[in-house]
């Protein structure tokens, strides 16, 4: 109430009744209004507001500008820590004053925040909460906030594998806020690019995912914008080596190790070697020299947090193209695929070790074998969109069922 919120400020500030009093009130008056049993006029409001220094409104909300500008200080650390229990620990925090949360950037922020904590504990209610947080950064036109709630929602769909429905989602979203919206400064543009990118290539449609890339990257440049430059050449790339583009895969390689090199970005050196190693597996056949890079990152600390994966993957290959088949198997066999691993893209690097070691077993002569590995890498092919991996997936099953 009106009276606990004056009596709680007076005390934070050190202050007596005299002294908040001052000559303005009497002292009796002011703990008849800390108590609850005398309502101040507006003058009087106005006047204890300014002496304890803050807004007649945060006398009058329930929870002042100042306290939820606390709240949500410690709710950004605690959601930029990336723990197991951070979502708890904000969930904790936030749920207190979620009723009191209207108006405001640190309000809607709050919501923000809480709703996403909902969803990562797998909680009811935050698509509510989303909604309204999204509300009112519309009406504070704050474009940048908004359009991250819409890829936020747009990605829930996607890691349900529900590409279309995401993509869906995105465009809608999209395009709502560049309607409604004053002005969409370029970071917000080139995150919405990628996105779209990501989810056009994602259905497959490769003509629509390169076009929206190539703007992106000729807007970044454009505007010297580098923010997601070595996101979107590490997507060309991948798309270029995904559909044999050997021209665009060339090009992007030579963009992202530029950028590797210029910025001392690891992970962008250590894609462009990947995608070396995987050129250098099946379209060149050079394995001793996929191997000799392979050896040289997997000594590596570093790589475990990358790629490390993927780069025993191609070791299995190049393994299997020596003629090492019990070894490449052993190789395929260490890797599982990740929890986080969603695009179809990334799916399919993971989902072919299985052709990979059907084809060994099969050099083996374990045919029953061989042919249960194949089917499994169709099986998980399945509801992915069609590309050279998936057409080689089919054609080792097809070329192992003819032996048995």
């Amino acid at each position: 109430m009106l009276g606990d919120r004056i009596r709680k400020l007076r005390k934070q500030k050190k202050l007596t009744l005299e002294a908040l009093a001052g000559e303005g009130l009497t002292k009796g008056m002011l703990s008849l209004i800390e108590n609850n049993k005398a309502k101040p006029s507006m003058e009087s409001l106005a006047y204890v507001a300014e002496r304890l220094g803050v807004e007649v409104t945060d006398l009058l909300e329930e929870i002042s500008t100042q306290e939820v500008r606390g709240i949500l200080e410690q709710a950004e650390k605690l959601y930029n820590q990336k723990s197991t229990e951070q979502y708890k620990v904000l969930l904790t925090l936030i749920e207190p004053y979620i009723e009191k949360l209207t108006q405001g950037y640190e309000s809607a922020r709050l919501l923000d925040i809480y709703a996403r904590s909902l969803y990562e504990e797998k909680l009811a209610g935050w698509e509510e909460l989303i909604e309204q947080a999204a509300t009112m950064y519309d009406k504070m036109n704050l474009t940048a906030n908004r359009a991250q709630i819409a890829i936020f929602r747009s990605m829930v769909n996607f890691i349900q594998h529900e590409y279309s429905k995401a993509l869906e989602i995105l465009v809608r979203e999209r395009t709502e806020i560049e309607l409604n919206h004053v002005y969409i400064d370029p970071m917000t543009r080139v995150d919405f690019d990628y996105h779209e990118a990501i989810l056009h290539f994602a259905i497959g449609d490769n003509k629509a995912a390169s076009a929206v890339m190539e703007s992106a990257i000729h807007f970044s440049k454009e505007h010297r914008i580098f923010y997601r430059i070595n996101d979107l050449y590490r997507l060309g790339a991948g798309q270029a080596l995904m559909f044999n583009d050997e021209e665009n895969k060339e090009l992007y390689l030579r963009k992202l190790k530029q950028y590797g090199e210029f910025a001392d970005d690891l992970p962008s050196i250590l894609i462009h070697d990947l995608i070396t190693v995987m050129s250098l597996n099946t379209l060149n056949q050079e394995y001793a020299k996929a191997l000799e890079i392979i050896d040289h990152y997997l000594t590596d600390p570093k790589v475990k947090e990358v790629v490390e994966d993927l780069y025993i993957i191609e070791k299995g290959k190049a393994l299997y193209g020596l003629g090492q088949f019990t070894d490449a198997i052993t190789h395929f066999e260490k890797v599982e695929t990740p929890t986080t691993t969603h695009h179809p893209f990334d799916l399919a690097l993971f989902y072919v070790r299985y052709s990979y070691i059907a084809l060994c077993l099969r050099e083996l002569g374990e045919r029953e074998e061989a042919l249960q590995a194949a089917q499994i890498a169709v099986e998980n092919f399945e509801t992915l969109p069609d590309s050279p991996f998936k057409e080689f997936v089919k054609e080792t099953l097809e070329a192992i069922e003819m032996d048995s």
